[in-house]
């Protein structure tokens, strides 16, 4: 299945994609899930999330973010590598790329937040 917008003529912009789930006034709202199939001889497949090139102004981002919460804790990221049952489980790489001549590279940023009692 291939789902996309059609692309723009010279002048304009291709069209964006929205997958959503409904919102609810009581009980919980739906999931999103996004997954390759299992392989029982071979590979499983791949999830790939990539944003694409400009040539004009700065990069598109990538981002992320777990629900918020008025009333309860708020929602995790949680990032895993893949389990190996016979050799050794899969890596976890965060980089930032190389900068051009004129630039820096990007920051790596990790930070918890703030409280107002307890522990950050």
């Amino acid at each position: 299945i291939i789902l996309r917008s059609i692309n723009s003529g010279d002048a304009g912009t291709s069209g964006m994609l929205v997958f959503s789930s409904g919102s609810t006034s009581s009980g919980n709202s739906g999931a999103i899930i996004l997954g390759s199939g299992t392989a029982t001889s071979g590979r499983s497949g791949m999830v790939l999330l990539t944003v694409g090139s400009g040539t004009s102004g700065a990069g598109g981002s990538l981002q992320g973010f777990a629900g918020r919460s008025t009333v309860n804790t708020g929602g995790a990221i949680s990032v895993a590598s893949g389990e190996g049952t016979v050799t050794s489980s899969g890596m976890i790489i965060l980089r930032s790329i190389n900068s051009g001549d004129a630039g820096t590279s990007g920051m790596l940023v990790f930070s918890s937040g703030s409280t107002s009692s307890g522990n950050s």
